[in-house]
């Protein structure tokens, strides 16, 4: 108590120092007594309240208490009572032991009584439930077969409750009834055949199916009255359970799954497209399937039963199994694309269970896949493999086909642009768009890898491309009559390389969505720089026709027949007679040689314009190459000022011969192609000079500004080298 009154105390304390922190406070302290004071009056009368109330209650405990002893006396008492009256009952009702047994058989002969009318009627019943059978009277055939098994259910168990171990009145009783078997198998029967035919039942006669459906739910009513009752007897009647609910959604899902496998009307040896059109048949019937359970089926069917749910989960199973089995066949390239189509695009799509008839009962983002991703990516991979194998065979056969054109004596087609080319590219790329939109109906994945394979493989047929036209040029080389039509082909074969890199810019743009996705970006040079090298020496080879046939040219270049000319074998040769002594007295070489090349590139002009310029330039600078060359072997030796006078003016007129020519190859390309012409011009300065003092000035200069000038090699770049003395 000490320790109590210390610490209310110290509240006490603590309380007033709150309420006296300021010296105006002190004006309230009988304001502040006053409501102390109330509040323990308040206080005091709770307190007494509540111990009156709990003296209240324990007064009325102790009075409950007294009355509960009494009670419990009285009971005592009672019991006493009750003990010693049994004791002196228990051998009265050992006497009676024979009344129990009376009683017994008399109620096994009331219940034979009472089921007497019907024991002797069961033949009668049982070919009256065998006709309404056969006559499709299902209702009733079930109302009469329960009556026989009530009655034969009743006998038994009255007999099982008087002797459960008196097999031999058991089985008289069962075999007395035996058709009653015979009966619910013959009508369980036919209610599987109403439900086999369901999907076409409920269409024309739903009310057919309503009677199955009450069937099977008054069978599962007593089913689950059995089996309660076995949990209190024991007892179990013949054939029960019959669990014909579960045997019912067996016997649909059968059904489910005979109908998804007998879709398949044509095998791949009768009919190519024997795939394509079983799924079609199989999508056509799941959803039609689908759309009569959804609207028709479901009326049939309590609720509780989810019958739409179950059949779309039976669909689903079954198409999943079939999906199965046609993906562990050894299927061609085209099949493993129909079939993935359909299982990840057309399956879930609006053709399909997407619906909108199915929905929204049908949520195809709750589906489960129909295959596994273990087996998507198995059949992918036998497809890219297919596919790599089919790309290379279609190419090597294509570039083969391309091969033979150029062997023909007619020219190749032109574009509507009038260019040369072949249907090599056209081919090629319209193989690859084929492929490429058969990925791109799987996947956004596949359709990358399959663009990445195409890039791959045409990165390998570039190169094989490469060798068979420098193979197509050596056979040329070795008759130069043959094949008829060489240089259009070569025309043709620059204009397809020039196609070739347009076609994968597009097809990239097309099928990518970046320019860095999958590093496809990566094969573009390597391809780029194959195309520009076969395109370079194509240009090369038909130059070279240009130069060979000016080592050999006739006097007269009105001979030409407006064509590639091709001069006869006695031709003299002009490109040897520059810079000699019938050159300076009037030779006309440079007119057939500017007449020669300007025919040649009357043909050239059918060449794409981004090598077309490039064969220009390096014509230009071959010429005038040849030209300095003649100049540098000093054919000629100048008797006097006046012929180095006219020899350089000649010179400059013929290099302003070319110039005119070059630049009227070169219009239309935007550039000046006067810079090797020039040269020409600058050389003839020098030779014209009548003051030696001034030779060193002019030489020095012409070096400096062509120091490619200089001992000639094959290899020189761009005038090539050549000697100056």
């Amino acid at each position: 108590m000490k320790e109590t009154d210390r610490e209310a105390v110290a509240t006490a304390v603590q309380r007033v120092a709150g309420m006296l922190q300021r010296p105006d406070q002190l004006d309230k302290v009988e304001q502040y007594r006053r409501r102390e004071a109330r509040k323990k009056a308040s206080v005091e009368a709770r307190l007494k309240a509540a111990i009156q109330s709990q003296l209240d209650g324990v007064r009325t405990g102790l009075s409950q208490l007294h009355s509960a002893l009494n009670d419990v006396t009285d009971i005592q008492r009672s019991l006493a009572d009750v003990s010693r009256d049994w004791r002196q009952s228990i051998n009265t009702v050992e006497s009676l032991k024979d009344v129990k047994d009376a009683v017994v058989r008399h109620s096994q002969l009331a219940a034979a009584v009472e089921n007497l009318k019907n024991i002797f009627s069961v033949p009668e019943i049982v070919r009256e439930t065998q006709d309404l059978i056969e006559q499709g009277a299902l209702l009733q055939a079930h109302r009469k077969l329960m009556d026989l098994e009530c009655s034969r259910d009743g006998l038994m168990y009255e007999q099982y409750r008087m002797d459960s171990g008196n097999t031999r009145d058991m089985t008289l009783i069962h075999g007395y009834f035996g058709s009653t078997q015979g009966l619910s198998d013959e009508l369980a029967k036919q209610l599987w055949m109403v439900l086999q035919r369901s999907l076409v039942t409920v269409r024309r006669d739903p009310t057919l199916l309503v009677s199955v459906v009450r069937i099977i739910e008054r069978e599962e009513k007593i089913d689950r009255r059995i089996l309660d009752r076995k949990k209190q007897t024991g007892f179990v009647p013949p054939g029960r359970p019959k669990n014909w609910k579960e045997k019912m959604f067996a016997i649909l899902d059968r059904t489910v799954t005979t109908r998804i496998e007998g879709t398949q009307a044509d095998t791949r040896e009768s009919d190519k497209m024997w795939l394509v059109r079983h799924l079609e048949i199989i999508r056509k019937y799941v959803l039609d399937d689908l759309i009569v359970a959804k609207n028709l089926m479901v009326q049939c069917f309590p609720p509780h039963y989810e019958i739409f749910r179950n059949l779309l989960s039976m669909y689903h199973q079954a198409l999943s199994t079939r999906m199965q089995e046609l993906a562990s066949e050894d299927l061609e390239a085209n099949e493993i694309v129909s079939l993935l189509t359909w299982v990840l695009n057309t399956y879930t799509s609006a053709e399909m269970m997407g619906n909108a008839e199915l929905a929204p009962e049908v949520d195809v983002s709750t589906l489960e896949p129909l295959l596994s991703p273990d087996v998507v990516s198995e059949l992918l991979d036998t497809y890219m493999s297919t596919l790599t194998s089919n790309i290379i065979a279609w190419l090597r056969k294509a570039l083969e086909t391309d091969k033979k054109d150029w062997l023909k004596e007619t020219e190749p087609e032109a574009d509507q642009d009038g260019y040369y080319q072949t249907t090599l590219p056209a081919i090629v790329f319209q193989m690859f768009e084929q492929n490429l939109q058969v990925a791109a109906q799987i996947s956004e994945d596949l359709k990358t890898k399959v663009l990445v394979l195409c890039l791959q493989q045409m990165n390998s047929f570039l190169s094989r491309y490469k060798d068979e036209t420098q193979s197509y040029k050596e056979q040329h080389l070795r008759d130069r009559q043959h094949p008829h039509c060489y240089v259009q082909y070569v025309i043709a074969i620059i204009n397809n390389c020039q196609t070739f890199k347009e076609s994968i810019v597009s097809l990239k743009r097309k099928y990518l969505k970046s320019d860095a996705e999958a590093g496809v970006s990566l094969s573009q040079p390597s391809m780029d720089g194959i195309l520009d090298a076969i395109a370079k020496e194509g240009c090369g080879s038909l130059l070279e026709e240009v130069f060979l046939d000016l080592e050999a040219c006739v006097e007269d270049a009105a001979q030409h027949d407006g064509h590639v000319w091709r001069p006869p074998p006695a031709a003299k040769q002009h490109l040897s007679e520059l810079m000699t002594r019938k050159w300076l007295l009037g030779s006309n070489a440079v007119d057939t040689i500017c007449v020669t090349v300007e025919d040649y590139f009357n043909d050239f002009a059918k060449i794409k314009k981004p090598y077309k310029k490039r064969m220009t330039a390096e014509a230009q600078r071959r010429v005038v190459l040849e030209y300095l060359r003649a100049v540098m072997q000093k054919r000629i030796s100048f008797r006097s000022a006046e012929e180095r006078k006219e020899g350089a003016e000649r010179m400059v007129r013929e290099a302003a011969q070319l110039r005119h020519l070059f630049r009227k190859l070169a219009s239309g390309f935007g550039e000046d192609a006067d810079g090797y012409c020039d040269t020409i011009t600058a050389v003839a300065e020098v030779i014209k000079l009548t003051d030696p003092s001034l030779l060193y000035l002019e030489v020095s200069t012409l070096v400096s500004k062509y120091p490619d000038i200089r001992p000639w090699s094959p290899q020189a770049p761009n005038m090539g080298r050549v000697s100056w003395g």
